[in-house]
Formats: C-alpha cells, structure tokens, sequence
C-alpha cells in the first residue's frame, strides 16, 4: 500500500499520539519536548498535554523533566499479543495458499530433542504422496529438511554430539550416516538458509525447507513442501522460503 493511501484516524488526537509514539520508538534514547515537538511538527503545548496523558497510563515514561520514552505498559501489552500468537494459526492460512500453488503436501514442523515432530500440514489426494506425515508424527533431524534447518542453528559440538547419541541411523540408501558429510550438507544448509531431504528418510519423496522464526530471532519451526521425487519442482523453493518468510513476520521477526 502507497504511504499516501493509508487511511488515517478519523480522531485527530489519535492520528496525534500514534505519530508521538512512533517518534519515541524511532529513539534509543529519551527524547525532549522540544526535539518531540520539531520530529512530530506538533506545537509543544499540544505535544507536552498529549505525552502527560500516556505518561499517566505507563505507555510512556518521564524520566526526568521534559524528557520522554516509551513506557513499560508497551512491553506488557506487547507480552500480552505475543502470548496469544500460535506458530500453527499463524501459519495455517500461508500454508495453504502455497499447497494451491503446488497441489503438494505443505508441512509445518518443529523440533522436540533429537526429532521434528509434524504440528500441521496442508494435503490433498492430488499430491500423489506415497505416505503423508500425519501430525503428530515425528522423524529424525538428520533424515529431514526441517531437521537440518535445526542442526544447522546447532553449534558443531551440539551436532557431533547428536551423532555420537543417535549413531545417524539411515533409513534409505540415500541417508546421511556419515558426520562429517552431515556437516557439510549444514554448511550449505547455513549458506543458502534453505534445507533438502532427497529421499532420505523415504525412498521416492524429496523435501524442501525454509525456516520460521520469532521475534528474537529464533529458529521456532520449519516449512517444507514433500512431493514425489520426479515432480518436486525448484521453482517452488523461492515460494517456500517466501511463505515461511510471511509467518517469521505475522509471528513479530523483523530479520
């Protein structure tokens, strides 16, 4: 949407607090009510009885006279929005935007221990899927594109370690169960930001993945479109890593 098209408070001192709070939030560091009054182009009086009142309701601070920031009842309200954001309801509507583009199966995954287990998914019998993780299913980290999103935000201890634990067990000929060709493939994992599983973990189903983040950053889930191995298309891989790029925003990240 053009900046200029966005619609505006019909409320004046509305329109008036939302640009004095933007302002604030534009600053690392407390603010006068001059500088607040020139950013904002308000007159000072009208400046100086707006802040008064956000100052009375904690969402903004003065913490000394004629200086101001935001305030601590921000972070609560804020506290209180992401407590009720669900990775799952957030990406649920993404999800199956990108299975119409694909007509494959979409899944939505997350890391439990030494595992991702299936939290969502997105199918229908046109997929031609041989066998559909169902949610609540889990699976290997190093026989999954999600898993290897999660081993590749491991530091190399972390996965040496998880190697030494799981003994990397294949499940096909194409398995990884070597770990220094593991840690290869979480090198280009790192370098490209995607991950693949090319019938590794089920002979005839190659996978693609991007990650889903929070908003501190955090790898919290992964997206990944399964198909059978011969209609896996590349040009799908952009639409993965755009879609989980949609969720990492509604669920606050801003990487």
């Amino acid at each position: 949407m053009n900046p200029k098209d966005k619609p505006s408070p019909t409320i004046q001192v509305l329109e008036r607090t939302f640009a004095l709070l933007d302002m604030l939030a534009s600053q690392a560091e407390p603010v006068s009510l001059k500088e607040i009054a020139e950013r904002t182009g308000l007159h000072p009086s009208t400046a100086h009885r707006i802040l008064n009142d956000l100052t009375l309701g904690r969402f903004v601070d003065r913490p000394q006279a004629g200086s101001y920031r935001l305030g601590m009842r921000l972070l609560e309200l804020g506290n209180l929005v992401k407590d009720r954001i669900d990775v799952r309801e957030a990406a649920l509507g993404p999800m199956r935007e990108l299975h119409k583009l694909t007509h494959q199966a979409v899944n939505l995954s997350m890391r439990q221990g030494d595992e991702i287990i299936y939290v969502e998914r997105s199918y229908s019998e046109r997929s031609g899927m041989q066998v559909v993780r169902t949610v609540g299913g889990r699976a290997p980290l190093h026989l999954t594109s999600v898993g290897k999103l999660f081993l590749a935000h491991d530091e190399p201890a972390r996965v040496r370690s998880y190697a030494a634990r799981t003994g990397l067990t294949g499940h096909t000929r194409n398995s990884i169960t070597d770990v220094h060709r593991l840690e290869r493939e979480l090198s280009n994992v790192r370098s490209s930001g995607v991950a693949r599983d090319d019938e590794e973990l089920e002979l005839g189903v190659r996978c693609m993945a991007a990650g889903i983040f929070d908003d501190q950053g955090k790898l919290l889930a992964g997206l990944s479109i399964s198909a059978p191995a011969d209609r896996l298309e590349e040009s799908w891989l952009e639409r993965v890593r755009t879609t989980a790029s949609q969720i990492s925003s509604a669920l606050g990240y801003r990487g």
